[in-house]
């Protein structure tokens, strides 16, 4: 049994057959699945997925993306819905200096105000950090959420960084891009990275693995992530799939 720790089925990509999709996931060993809000609009149908189905839990946040966006009553509608028995994580939220939509003092702010939240409500985070890395790693330690659980969301960074965050206590989830041919760098932090402090995702239907590149990703597509990591381990894709299933069991508190 796998658990996707990381998927966007509120996402319009999959309006035409969202049951069918979620139904193939189960069918492919997919028991658990994770659906984290990106804004507002996002974080409330994250929820009222969680809300039909057994198997999909929330997390509601704003995403950098959108952070120029809040509005001053968003936090508090925030807590309200972390309120809820299926919202188990304030997510996702962070930086993105790559693209940056929002100004990186927006940014900033939204993070830390959403950091803060998540303290506050004893809520584990999962974080976006694109091009921002020693931003996201300063403002992760200054707030202490590894107490509370923290988890670096489609991790992109060098397995150095990787094994800071690990001494912290923090957790790293690889998705898609460790079957890409050129993820030496990615294949890396699976090799280091203790198999306890790991999580597999899809971030569907972004980041579709090989061999299905290119075509929109869904949760039964986890699988290929676990085998990616298999065999950077030398382990069987099942050692990969229980172990991550117990992590994040344990880090969103799913009985």
């Amino acid at each position: 049994m796998y658990f996707d720790s990381h998927v966007h089925l509120d996402d319009k990509k999959f309006n035409p057959d969202r049951e069918q999709v979620i139904q193939a996931a189960k069918e492919a060993g997919i028991s658990l699945m994770l659906n984290p809000g990106a804004d507002m609009e996002s974080s409330k149908k994250a929820l009222d997925l969680a809300e039909t189905y057994p198997e999909i839990y929330a997390a509601v946040g704003i995403h950098p993306h959108d952070a120029q966006n809040q509005k001053a009553d968003d936090l508090q509608q925030l807590e309200a819905w972390s309120r809820h028995e299926k919202v188990v994580a304030i997510g996702e939220i962070g930086l993105d200096f790559h693209y940056d939509f929002s100004p990186r003092d927006i940014q900033r702010k939204c993070f830390q105000e959403q950091l803060e939240l998540a303290k506050q409500l004893e809520l584990p985070v999962i974080i976006h950090d694109r091009d921002a890395h020693g931003d996201v790693f300063d403002l992760i330690k200054e707030a202490g959420v590894a107490k509370t659980g923290c988890v670096m969301h489609c991790y992109s960074g060098s397995a150095e960084m990787a094994m800071e965050y690990v001494k912290r206590g923090i957790y790293i989830s690889l998705a898609g891009p460790i079957t890409f041919k050129n993820a030496r760098k990615t294949r890396e932090v699976a090799e280091q990275v203790p198999l306890e402090k790991l999580f597999i995702e899809t971030d569907c239907p972004y980041l579709t693995p090989v061999p299905y590149r290119g075509k929109r990703n869904q949760p039964a597509m986890v699988t290929y992530v676990a085998e990616a990591i298999a065999q950077a381990k030398g382990i069987t894709p099942e050692a990969v799939a229980h172990q991550t299933m117990e992590n994040a069991k344990q880090f969103f508190q799913i009985k």
